[in-house]
């Protein structure tokens, strides 16, 4: 995704007051509103600096924004955001409705998904909102995990500064991505004597270097000799949940999908494992392994090939 620079969009300094970045929005606004520019280029400058002002617009937002660095990438260059950014901050409720369309780096940054928590606003403080990574071993068993949050506050006198506090999260068994977990009390702060908003934290896995995550399923790719998948064999198989047997039937074929039901995602029902068969050639290098390939040439009645016709 494209970097945006949001202080260059409002054509304001990084230290600009609140009310300076509202008039240059404002201005701006009106320049490209497409009542006044009509054309695809003013519609797209409308959209950037209103994009642009829900981010500065915002004390939470342009705090965390803020933090991305005093010396950012040139406008327009690809970005990607710090690997702790969708975990690392919670923000509190009124942001943009889900129909409004911003860029990708907008969406990277701040949008969350939907609010599981809309129908309790208003009841103490405002809920908010973060992300948790765990890995995929952790759904399987369950964990406890201490998450480090950063919350952009507002001071007594407009003044923004970022409070860090832990939370210990108690992670349940068959955990799936996407899903959120609500933590009573741990939202934004009310105003008096009210009690505090909730926390929602969206679910999401890290990357495993063996399994994709699909629903409640998983799908991995199997590497097997040529041996195995001609002659049929078993192999031992690590999963999530431990190791398991798993058998290759005779004459097994590239791409060929077996099944290990029951053995995904924790769950009511459970998801499954599905191992997608990848045939690996050894190396033929060495004199002995290349008299071997040579042999097999001489005596399999074999053309792969024979499909093809001509």
């Amino acid at each position: 995704m494209k970097f945006q620079d949001y202080y260059k969009i409002l054509g304001v300094e990084r230290d600009a007051a609140p009310a300076d970045i509202k008039t240059a929005f404002r201005k701006a606004a009106r320049k490209y509103h497409p009542d006044i520019n009509p054309g695809a280029e003013a519609e797209a400058r409308f959209k950037e600096v209103n994009e642009a002002y829900e981010v500065l617009g915002d004390p939470e937002r342009r705090a965390a924004y803020d933090e991305l660095g005093r010396a950012p990438p040139q406008d327009g260059a690809r970005y990607q955001p710090p690997p702790d950014w969708s975990g690392s901050f919670s923000f509190s409720g009124g942001g943009p409705g889900e129909h409004e369309a911003f860029s990708d780096f907008f969406e990277a940054l701040f949008r969350r998904s939907t609010d599981p928590g809309d129908d309790m606003r208003g009841v103490a403080g405002a809920d908010s909102h973060a992300r948790i990574e765990i890995a995929l071993e952790d759904a399987y068993r369950g964990v406890e995990k201490m998450l480090t949050l950063r919350t952009p506050v507002v001071g007594p006198e407009g003044s923004i500064e970022v409070q860090e506090r832990s939370i210990a999260v108690r992670i349940p068994k068959g955990v799936a991505p996407g899903q959120h977990i609500r933590l009573p009390g741990q939202g934004a702060p009310a105003p008096g004597q009210r009690a505090a908003g909730d926390l929602f934290l969206e679910v999401t896995f890290a990357p495993h270097p063996v399994y994709r995550v699909d629903g409640a399923d998983l799908f991995m790719d199997l590497p097997v000799a040529p041996w195995e998948a001609a002659l049929g064999t078993q192999v031992i198989l690590p999963t999530p949940a431990g190791k398991v047997d798993l058998r290759i039937p005779k004459n097994a074929r590239t791409g060929q999908k077996l099944r290990l039901k029951g053995k995904g995602l924790p769950g009511r029902p459970a998801g499954d494992i599905y191992a997608t068969l990848k045939i690996v050639n050894p190396d033929a290098s060495t004199p002995e392994a290349r008299a071997f390939f040579e042999q097999m040439a001489r005596d399999l009645p074999f053309d792969p090939r024979a499909r093809l016709g001509g």
